[in-house]
């Protein structure tokens, strides 16, 4: 059963490889010139002011993890819908759960007004 996984391992193990080659040869053999003004930050041609972060509000990280969350949820489909047919009824009446699952959560989320962007 693992063994159906090797080209998938094998494809990631090189990829990663073959990244990491390039990156050492950029650094051994491309140009490396540092000087104080190309270390400053570049803010679109204007003199930068004020301290490089600033504090976001807590709606934003919970909008930001409600995306992720409903995102990666929406993934599921896919498999589902190539193996739709060998499946059976069995299968539509357990997607037909996921989702209203998934659609409970969302109209809580709506009702609490964690989408609302102020």
């Amino acid at each position: 059963m693992l063994i159906d996984y090797l080209p998938l391992f094998v494809l990631v193990v090189l990829s990663t490889l073959v990244g990491f080659f390039v990156l050492v040869l950029g650094r051994f053999f491309g140009p490396h010139r540092p000087t104080s003004k190309k270390g400053q930050p570049y803010e679109s041609g204007m003199i930068p002011y004020g301290p490089g972060t600033r504090q976001m509000t807590v709606r934003y990280y919970l909008i930001a993890v409600l995306f992720i969350l409903f995102d990666v949820e929406v993934i599921f489909f896919l498999p589902w819908a190539v193996a739709f047919k060998q499946l059976g009824l069995f299968a539509l009446i357990e997607m037909f759960l996921f989702v209203s699952i998934l659609m409970v959560g969302f109209i809580y989320v709506w009702k609490k007004g964690a989408l609302e962007w102020e």
